[in-house]
């Protein structure tokens, strides 16, 4: 599915710019910073995001829901088995550091297919230059931000798919609304972060 999004995104982004850099001379001198722009700091780990909230963000939903209706938490709080640490915890470390290195696979996929999609419309720039822009492009700023970035989007989708599984007591013919409600809300709050990340680049 990253693989298939990657490819995409590449076709997208260069199908749309390139006409527009082509009638100004200027394709082969600011693909890559085009590049940079448009997938490493914006579209790539918002677009993973996305991607990781529908197949995992509701699949949370739907085990911790299923798990409050049937009173399986319950029986680990009489246990002593304290629900959050078994359940929610890993959930957040692993959404984060998964989020982080999917983006990674996503945009190396996409800068990638960039290339290819730019080569098949006979842009005249070899692969190392192609490289040589991106790799000026990028600052170590980009690199921060860009972690900061992925992780607060795992954090985010983890934290609210957890609570609306587990916050509050439901039917079995609750959990699918619960499933929409968390799903809404971690777009919205992924939106409002890269938001936030966008007036950090600007301010930087």
């Amino acid at each position: 599915m990253f693989l298939f999004a990657a490819i995409a995104l590449g076709l997208l982004v260069i199908g749309q710019t390139l006409p527009w850099i082509t009638r100004v001379g200027a394709a082969q001198n600011f693909l890559g910073n085009i590049m940079v722009v448009v997938v490493v700091r914006e579209l790539g780990p918002l677009l993973t995001a996305l991607l990781v909230l529908a197949r995992v963000g509701t699949a949370n939903v739907v085990e911790l829901g299923m798990a409050r209706a049937t009173g399986e938490i319950e029986s680990l709080e009489a246990l002593g088995i304290d629900p959050v640490h078994y359940f929610v915890v890993p959930r957040v470390i692993g959404m984060a550091v998964g989020v982080f290195s999917l983006t990674v696979y996503l945009i190396l996929g996409t800068l990638g297919s960039g290339y290819l999609w730019a080569f098949v419309q006979d842009v005249p720039i070899l692969p190392g230059d192609y490289f040589r822009q991106l790799a000026g492009a990028l600052t170590y700023m980009d690199f921060a931000l860009l972690a900061l970035k992925t992780l607060g989007f795992g954090f985010i989708i983890s934290v609210i798919t957890c609570y609306h599984g587990l916050a509050q007591q439901l039917q079995l013919e609750e959990i699918s609304r619960a499933t929409v409600r968390a799903v809404a809300q971690s777009t919205i709050a992924c939106i409002l972060l890269d938001a936030l990340f966008i007036i950090v680049y600007v301010a930087l």
